[in-house]
This record gives C-alpha cells, sequence and structure tokens, in this order.
C-alpha cells in the first residue's frame, strides 16, 4: 500500500482516541466529535477502497474490521443526527473499543516473533479491560468520568501500541 495507507493510522489511531476522551472529560464539544466521525467515516472509506486487493492474510481480519468499523462509526453519526442520546453512540463506541481488540488475537497468534505476538496481545487485552472499565463507569455510578475516561486510555494505550507496531512493520523499520 501507499506511504499514507501505511503511516495514516499511526497518527490516526491515537487522536481518535483523545478526541474522545476528551469530549468525555468536558473539553471537546459534541459538535468537533459529530464532525470527527463523520471525517473518520470518509477517512475509513477511502482507506477501504485504497486497500482493497492487498490486504490478505492476516490483514484481511483489519479488512473487515475496517468494513465494520465503517458501519459502527455511520451509526454514531447517526445517533448524533438522532438528537445525541441515542443508543447508536455507544454501539460507535463499544464497536471501535470491541472491533480492534478482537482483531488483535489473530494478528497476535499470526506471528512467529514474540516480541509483535506479545504486543498485538497485550494490545488486545488493553483494549478490552478498558472497554471493562469504562463500561464500569456507566454501572458503578462511582465517579463515573474517571472510570470511563480511565477505560478510554486503556483502549487507547492498547491500540496505539497496536498501530504503531503494524505501522512499523508496514514500512520496513
Amino acid at each position: 500500500m501507499g506511504a499514507i495507507t501505511d503511516r495514516a493510522p499511526g497518527g490516526l489511531v491515537p487522536a481518535a482516541w483523545l478526541v474522545t476522551a476528551g469530549a468525555h472529560a468536558g473539553v471537546v464539544s459534541t459538535r468537533a466529535l459529530f464532525v470527527a466521525l463523520v471525517v473518520m467515516a470518509v477517512l475509513l472509506a477511502a482507506f477501504f477502497l485504497a486497500s482493497l486487493g492487498e490486504m490478505t492474510g492476516i490483514l484481511r481480519v483489519w479488512q473487515y474490521v475496517i468494513v465494520a468499523g465503517l458501519a459502527v462509526t455511520l451509526a454514531g453519526v447517526a445517533g448524533f443526527a438522532l438528537g445525541g442520546n441515542s443508543p447508536l453512540l455507544a454501539v460507535s463506541l463499544y464497536g471501535w473499543m470491541l472491533l480492534p481488540a478482537l482483531a488483535y488475537v489473530p494478528t497476535g497468534t499470526a506471528h512467529a516473533r514474540a516480541a509483535l505476538r506479545n504486543v498485538y496481545l497485550g494490545a488486545g487485552t488493553l483494549s478490552l479491560f478498558g472497554a471493562g472499565l469504562y463500561a464500569l463507569g456507566h454501572l458503578a455510578g462511582v465517579s463515573p468520568t474517571v472510570t470511563m475516561v480511565g477505560g478510554l486510555a486503556l483502549v487507547g494505550a492498547g491500540q496505539t501500541a497496536g498501530i504503531l507496531t503494524a505501522v512499523r512493520q508496514n514500512t520496513g523499520q
């Protein structure tokens, strides 16, 4: 794939989680989050089209993540369009917490090198724990913002570690 499709996710993934955490902390507006989701949908569609026929082997799993991710991103866009209190927003958020987390399992197990395997499996584990902590923020009622932002931080850290490792692999670094 091209330099942009190889490298851009390394910046876009952490940026998406920072914006999401910022929205939960009250420093990013809902309007900005809506715009970010629209931009994300366009970028996902473009990335999917640019990568057709190029994502083979274990990368095929990630092509499925892109397609499913586009669907959950559009669910988030629709959630905002319906007034911002729609359950579609939760579908979008949990979708993005869980889709990559689950895809890191086959990605990790596909690697013979322990270092790569451990990074990918660790990325999936952090994402799953982060999703659980985020959900706990809804259920426990004890400082839900701190718990939810903490969960998002774990998800963001895991997915950032995974994507930066993938970028290094794709660019031969």
